[in-house]
């Protein structure tokens, strides 16, 4: 009882700085000057961020805000990527660790204060699946317009939008056709700027060498979006079969197990664990000179395409159309592996009982064969 109590402590005390603190500065905001100055917030996962990132370079380069301080707010695991490719674009980068401010009031409150301190005219936040933490630091900057989408209730609870409601200037209404996620950051953007945006897909600079090597990512972000542990060793068996190819196992610590299971199954000479051993900007550079890229619904999806780099994804149906597959057109390089149930685009909210440890029905329904034969014709081997 006593941890319980303190959870509703704390959770309250998130809430008040969330809520509360942002008329305190929005009233205070009313006595100082404004400057030229611009702030993104992009606090959500390097997959959005890849699908957005180019949309830095439309804003500083655009007559809507010429001569504009351009800052940005994003999740700390992406600091190297941000600094490496986008840093050109920004003045100042605020790297912020979610966690850390979700369980501290200080250190929301803190960051908050860093953000008001910057007079911002604008402050924008595109991310159409709006969050508790999105909406309090954009409520916190305290700009004099503020900048976001209606959204929905998929990433945050229906009283908490409410109330953060009230602190934009400008709410954005996505159409309905406009499903895909590049397509949502498109639409904010060409509105926010008021121009025709020629972008038709992310990109990614890389270092285009010799393309060899499979890199097999058999991770998720969530244990029960990744395909079985068994049916990738079946397929990593097939790869050795019909190629000569290196296979490397990619992701981050959470795929130790599951990479570990793979090594000790398949010949140690071929198959290279590289899990939690690349930077970010390593892994993007790994999977932009590779020969071909197999993966769940990750990230590496979202990078394989923004490099040109061939890409085989076994898809769920949570998010479908979402982030995968990609739209007709957008891409020649991606195949996406699905079998389409009927309870598809259920946001991830699965109607089945699936144990923790277990995998999704939408994805489990994918066999062998199947991801076989979109893989073997990229390798030029029979299916």
């Amino acid at each position: 009882m006593f941890f319980k109590s303190n959870g509703k402590l704390l959770n309250s005390a998130i809430h008040f700085v969330g809520f509360k603190f942002p008329y305190l500065f929005r009233f205070l905001s009313g006595f100082r000057p404004y400057q030229k100055r611009l702030l993104i917030i992009r606090v959500d996962a390097i997959g959005d961020y890849i699908l957005f990132r180019n949309f830095i370079e439309e804003v500083k380069q655009s007559e809507a805000f010429k001569g504009y301080q351009v800052d940005l707010v994003f999740n700390h695991i992406l600091k190297d990527l941000v600094f490496a490719n986008d840093s050109q674009y920004l003045n100042n980068q605020y790297d912020i660790n979610a966690k850390l401010l979700l369980s501290s009031p200080m250190q929301l409150l803190k960051a908050g204060w860093v953000l008001f301190r910057q007079n911002y005219a604008i402050v924008l936040q595109p991310s159409s699946t709006r969050t508790f933490l999105g909406d309090a630091l954009m409520a916190l900057a305290a700009g004099r317009q503020n900048i976001g989408f209606e959204g929905d209730t998929e990433g945050i609870i229906a009283r908490h939008k409410a109330k953060f409601d009230k602190f934009y200037t400008q709410k954005l209404t996505l159409p309905s056709e406009c499903h895909f996620e590049f397509n949502r950051n498109l639409f904010f953007f060409e509105k926010v700027l008021n121009k025709r945006i020629l972008r038709d897909r992310p990109l990614l600079p890389v270092n285009k060498a010799k393309r060899e090597g499979i890199l097999i990512f058999p991770g998720a972000g969530v244990f029960r979006r990744r395909w079985e542990g068994e049916k990738f060793l079946s397929l990593i068996n097939l790869i050795l079969q019909n190629t000569k190819e290196t296979v490397y196992l990619m992701g981050a610590g959470a795929e130790k197990e599951i990479a570990d299971y793979l090594v000790v199954n398949t010949d140690p000479a071929r198959v290279v664990n590289l899990t939690n051993k690349l930077s970010l900007s390593g892994l993007i550079g790994k999977i932009g000179a590779a020969r071909l890229v197999i993966t769940n619904e990750t990230s590496a999806v979202h990078i394989a395409v923004a490099t040109d780099t061939n890409a085989v994804c076994i898809v769920g149906g949570g998010h479908f159309d979402r982030f995968a597959p990609y739209p007709d057109g957008m891409t020649d390089k991606l195949v996406c592996v699905y079998e389409k149930l009927d309870c598809y685009y259920c946001n991830w909210s699965c109607i089945y009982q699936v144990d923790e440890l277990g995998t999704y029905p939408c994805i489990a329904v994918v066999k062998v064969d199947k991801v076989w034969q979109a893989v073997a014709p990229l390798l030029k081997v029979p299916a």
